[in-house]
């Protein structure tokens, strides 16, 4: 874009902005004339809090891929250069699905890149950061909890652990999977909400054909770094029975989050259905993943979601990705029973008038998106009852 036509848009998106603040709607609700609205989303209906404490019951909003890094710092530095200010600047990414996450009790994501400036740079293929006070993004978008188990978030080592962790304590927002050592790597984060207790746990794995990262990025006795085993599979099953065996005791819902499979595939690897069964066995009621950047086929297991890559969200790892489909995952988990899940078909960016700002695909869109999420997920015995009559 160019730079005269790019400051008319972030003027213009400012005084939307401005006007939406003062007038009570989301941002984004009442658009300036130099700027286009993004195709809205179907905000889920109120909850009615109250009958949901009664009956035990709390919905979890799940999305994927969440760099604010890279591509998307950028995007905002050109917007402040624009003149545009930092408090209309964070509300622009989430605009089109903060209604989603706001309407569940609890809001995840896998959070792939730390928050820092210092740290020296891991040596691999592709590093990611975002300044700490990006962190205001997630909270624009109403995220409560972030998965670190990943193979971004020691791009930039101990230095960038500690800055991320202690930007998300001040954020307010919880986090597991990584620490200082290998044991807070694996310590589970359990919140109990509408009386529920719920326990979530990460971890990062990729068997050797998969794996392009180094072995120092996992948490060691007396190293920092994510949960997790290095290509080896035996160490990943020794660990998951370890300590989703503990889990499962002190909670209602055990919910583990793995970072896995092959990037750029649609297929899903045989290690990632071994280790989410072994979850479900051992008492997990749902499995979440994510690393591919692509949707990959949900499978329904002795009555658990496994949702084996969620996809991306506000990724700014990629500008225009060749497949922008992706998706939100509401679960319904109460104290006992199976998680009902439903997806919300969205798109994740649209370059490069509205870059890096994910909305919930309605009519049409909606019904392709669900179709073609059910034919990555016929290969499964049991799928999601939404996906009946699909395709």
């Amino acid at each position: 874009m160019r730079r005269r036509e790019f400051l008319l848009r972030a003027a213009g998106l400012a005084a939307g902005l401005a006007l939406a603040r003062r007038s009570g709607s989301q941002p984004g609700a009442s658009a300036a004339p130099d700027t286009l609205a993004p195709p809205p989303g179907s905000a889920p209906p109120p909850r009615d809090d109250q009958a949901r404490r009664a009956g035990h019951v709390v919905t979890l909003a799940v999305a994927g891929d969440t760099t604010l890094g890279y591509n998307l710092q950028t995007h905002v530095d050109e917007m402040l250069e624009g003149g545009v200010l930092r408090e209309y600047v964070w509300p622009v990414y989430p605009r089109g699905i903060r209604d989603v996450l706001d309407a569940a009790d609890l809001a995840l994501v896998n959070l792939e890149c730390p928050f820092t400036e210092r740290g020296e740079k891991l040596t691999k293929n592709f590093n990611f950061r975002a300044r700490p006070e990006l962190v205001k993004i997630l909270q624009s978008a109403s995220v409560d909890v972030v998965t670190l188990a990943n193979n971004h978030l020691m791009d930039y080592g101990r230095e960038g652990l500690e800055d991320t962790i202690a930007t998300l304590d001040a954020a307010k927002i919880a986090w597991f999977g990584a620490g200082e050592k290998d044991k807070v790597a694996r310590r589970p984060l359990i919140l109990k909400r509408n009386g529920v207790r719920i326990g979530f746990i990460g971890y990062y794995f990729q068997a050797a054909p998969d794996m392009l990262e180094p072995a120092v990025m996992y948490a060691q006795p007396r190293r920092p770094g994510v949960a997790g085993c290095f290509e080896d599979l035996d160490c990943m099953r020794a660990l998951v029975r370890e300590d989703m065996k503990k889990l499962v005791r002190k909670v209602d819902a055990a919910i583990p989050y793995f970072h896995w499979g092959k990037e750029g595939s649609y297929d899903v690897r045989d290690y990632q259905i071994e280790l989410a069964h072994l979850c479900v066995d051992l008492g997990a009621r749902a499995v979440l993943g994510a690393h591919p950047h692509r949707l990959q086929g949900i499978e329904v297991y002795r009555g658990a979601p496994i949702l084996y890559s969620l996809g991306n969200f506000m990724f700014g790892g990629n500008k225009d990705p060749e497949d922008k489909l992706s998706m939100i995952a509401r679960l319904e988990i109460a104290r006992k029973g199976d998680v009902e899940c439903e997806l919300v078909p969205i798109q994740v960016t649209t370059w490069p008038d509205f870059p890096f700002q994910p909305f919930v695909l309605e009519g049409d869109a909606r019904s392709a998106a669900l179709a073609r999420i059910a034919e990555l997920s016929r290969p499964f015995t049991s799928t999601l009852p939404q996906f009946q009559g699909s395709g």
